[in-house]
């Protein structure tokens, strides 16, 4: 029944898509305290005006719609229709030089489409792109989102000692690797540093690959256009990390490069999304102290 949903409404008009998740976004806000609750924090923890991150409420229910019609669109619809580059000059250079690429997103517009457009741009069957995935616990849902991102030029890898063998493969190849460096690690992987001034605790994974490879560091993320019309890939340096840089050090100068793209649109990045929880099952004490004690885990 899912996967006839799914594909059914992979058959609507973006613009739809969007119309109806925008209003998903905002009943979900006001029906879930806990989730108003968090947005709203780390709108101030950012330091932002209200009115400048308020849109990230619809954007979130937006995200969320569009996924259907982004695994599961007909085949008569490629991305290259829908998706405008900016900096793609970037790409080229880095894939020249042969030393792999790692590019790096935040919880911002639209992550899925930068995968899915640089497989269509730059990426084949023999030289994917391979992003860092979570499988879901669901196994119905595991299957939906493991065959629907199974396509040309695509690959992806689980998040494990597998899966980063995989990703270290694949930057050694020459080829491109993509993960979102704010989403909170689990199991001691990663070390506490700052994130628009509070301490948050952030993967060592992204510095790691970039540090044994010597890859490209690049920044990328989506920007989800008005009315459906498409979506807007932007594409910008990374930030220099040296072999010999500190894990806290290293994953700081990846957090402040999160910052600054979600400064660029903080009206689309996912606001409600809990940066700041403690890891699960992690054996490392508390946070530093100037992480509250009653935050969500």
């Amino acid at each position: 029944m899912l996967m006839l949903l799914f594909r059914t409404l992979a058959k609507l008009p973006l613009r739809v898509l969007h119309g109806v998740g925008a209003s998903m976004g905002w009943l979900t806000y006001w029906a879930s305290a806990s989730y108003r609750r968090r947005y709203q924090a780390n709108v101030q923890i950012a330091g932002l005006a209200w009115r400048a991150a308020r849109g990230g409420i619809a954007g979130a229910g937006r995200m969320m719609m569009e996924i259907p019609w982004l695994w599961m669109r007909p085949p008569s619809l490629p991305l290259g229709d829908f998706v405008r580059w900016h900096g793609a000059e970037l790409i080229e250079q880095a894939l020249a030089h042969g030393r792999g690429i790692v590019m790096l997103t935040p919880h911002l517009g639209c992550f899925e489409i930068t995968a899915q457009a640089y497989a269509e741009r730059f990426a084949s069957p023999e030289a994917p792109i391979t992003v860092l995935y979570r499988p879901a616990r669901q196994l119905w849902l595991r299957t939906v989102v493991e065959a629907s991102r199974s396509r040309p030029g695509l690959a992806t890898a689980p998040a494990t000692l597998a899966g980063v063998r995989q990703m270290i493969r694949a930057l050694r190849r020459g080829q491109t690797i993509g993960l979102l460096p704010d989403q909170v690690p689990p199991e001691g992987l990663g070390v506490w540093a700052p994130f628009f001034g509070r301490s948050a605790y952030t993967m060592t994974l992204a510095a790691r690959l970039l540090q044994q490879t010597g890859a490209t560091p690049l920044l990328i993320w989506g920007e989800r256009l008005s009315a459906g019309r498409g979506y807007a890939i932007h594409v910008y340096p990374g930030p220099e990390i040296s072999a010999d840089s500190a894990p806290e050090s290293a994953a700081s100068l990846i957090n402040q490069s999160m910052e600054q793209l979600i400064r660029l649109a903080p009206e689309q990045y996912l606001w409600g999304y809990n940066r700041y929880k403690q890891p699960r099952g992690l054996d490392i004490g508390v946070a530093p102290a100037d992480v509250d004690a009653g935050r969500e885990a």
